[in-house]
This record gives structure tokens, C-alpha cells and sequence, in this order.
């Protein structure tokens, strides 16, 4: 007897088939290099830059800043417990763990979920990745050919992603009701990459209370999946060590 897909009488997704097409359509790769070019809007800042992606996943990646004649002034590596800022036109570093870093940020640092935003994944805060046995942990609301997913943390952000009807998400949104702020991370333009659906534009933007604190604009190009990646991050002698919310807190005033 052939058995076809479970649907109920209005041909919505059952929870279980819904979260298996989102992980059967989830972008699959093992390393990811890509050229990104970036435009960075903070209050009294704007920039715009090349910039160049290393992703090796589960491990570590790094974001290399290139604007000048592929002159890099900075580099960003983000790994499983800790994150490290090169600053090579002030001779300035940061080194920090995640502990380090709270109350440095408006919203907690986590490898595996951040990683997720960069490859427009499905994500459980705090997790590796989602199980079959997690997915009733999501709230799941179907409308039509779209539908929202949402789940909240212990600590109280509420999680919620917007799914298209090719089952990939195109909205990943963090809300964090006692602060007031919002993070939103919007994918556009997907197209084939690796005989896989991919997001070549991001826009990501951050507020407070309704107020915009900034955004970036991230634009792929060139990209390879499972190609050798080789990542350094080795520090000059002489630079002096600084906190990540002072590099922030630079950007932001910088005229």
C-alpha cells in the first residue's frame, strides 16, 4: 500500500513533516568561502568594504576586511569559545570567551547560532543543531504557503523564523523584551549554489525600543563549498589588547 505525505484536510504541513523539509533544505556544507561585499551603517559611521568569508563548520570562521587594494586593516575569528578582533591600523587586539563577553553586548554570543544566521539555518538557542525530539520545543503557526516558527529562551529572547514555501527561511528575528531590543536578519535573492538554494544578499539590522542602532548589507560572490580552508589568526608583537565594546564603541563614533 503506498503511503503519501501526512497532511490534515487543508493541506497544511504536519509539525513533523514541516521541520523535516526545513533540515532536508538546509544548506549542506562542510567548509564555505565566499567574497562579501559589506556595507556597515552605524550611528555616525558608514562604510562599505570587501570582505572575505572562511567557514569551517562546527570549528570556526573568520571575516577578513579588505578595503583598500586587498589591503586587510581588520579580522574577525569566531570560534566554538571565543572571539578574536585584529585591528591592524590601531595595533590593537581583542581576545575574549563568551563569558568575558556579557553585558559587552545586547544579545548573548553563541557559536552554533550565529554560524546558523551566516548559512540561513533553522536554530534551537544554545544548540549544536535541532533533533527530530526538539521540534516541539518551536510553536508553529502555518499561513498559507509561509509560516512562522517561534521558540524563547530560558533567559526570556523570543526566537522567531519566517519560512517560505521552499521551506527556507527568509526572516530570523531576536527579540529581547527587558532591553528593548530586536535583532532582525533578513535573506534575499536565493539562488543556486553547490546544486543548493542560497541566500546571496543579508540584511541585518539592529534597534532599541523601535529605534534603529545600526545595520550591515551583506552581498555573496564567489563562493565554494568544501574547498581546503586554512585559517590563521596570529598576533603581531606590540599590539595592545583592548575590549570588544571598545572596537564597537570606535566604529560607532567614528566620523
Amino acid at each position: 500500500k503506498k503511503v503519501g505525505k501526512t497532511t490534515d484536510t487543508d493541506g497544511v504541513k504536519t509539525q513533523k513533516e514541516f521541520f523535516t523539509d526545513i533540515q532536508n533544505q538546509a544548506f549542506q556544507y562542510q567548509t564555505l568561502t565566499a567574497r562579501l561585499n559589506v556595507d556597515l551603517n552605524l550611528p555616525g559611521n558608514n562604510m562599505s568594504s570587501r570582505v572575505d568569508l572562511k567557514m569551517v563548520k562546527d570549528s570556526a570562521f573568520q571575516l577578513s576586511v579588505l578595503p583598500f587594494l586587498g589591503i586587510e586593516i581588520f579580522r574577525v575569528e569566531i570560534s566554538l569559545d571565543s572571539v578574536k578582533v585584529l585591528d591592524r591600523m590601531n595595533k590593537r587586539y581583542v581576545a575574549e570567551n563568551y563569558a568575558n563577553l556579557k553585558g559587552q553586548t545586547p544579545l548573548e554570543f553563541n557559536f552554533y547560532n550565529l554560524q546558523a544566521l551566516f548559512t540561513n539555518q533553522l536554530f534551537l538557542p544554545g544548540q549544536q543543531e535541532v533533533l527530530p525530539k526538539q521540534y516541539g520545543k518551536f510553536k508553529l503557526s502555518q499561513k498559507g504557503s509561509t509560516a512562522e516558527v517561534q521558540v524563547k529562551e530560558v533567559i526570556g529572547i523570543l526566537y522567531t523564523f519566517l519560512v517560505n514555501s521552499e521551506s527556507k527561511v527568509y526572516t530570523t528575528s531576536l527579540s529581547e523584551p527587558s532591553s528593548h531590543f530586536m535583532l532582525q536578519w533578513d535573506y534575499v535573492d536565493f539562488r543556486q549554489t553547490n546544486g543548493q538554494l542560497f541566500p546571496m544578499k543579508m540584511d541585518v539590522r539592529l534597534s532599541k525600543s523601535g529605534v534603529s542602532q545600526g545595520g550591515i548589507t551583506m552581498a555573496f560572490s564567489r563562493m565554494q563549498v568544501d574547498a581546503p580552508v586554512r585559517m590563521d589568526f596570529s598576533i603581531p608583537s606590540g599590539y595592545k589588547r583592548i575590549t570588544l565594546s571598545q572596537i564597537l564603541k570606535s566604529l560607532s563614533n567614528k566620523k
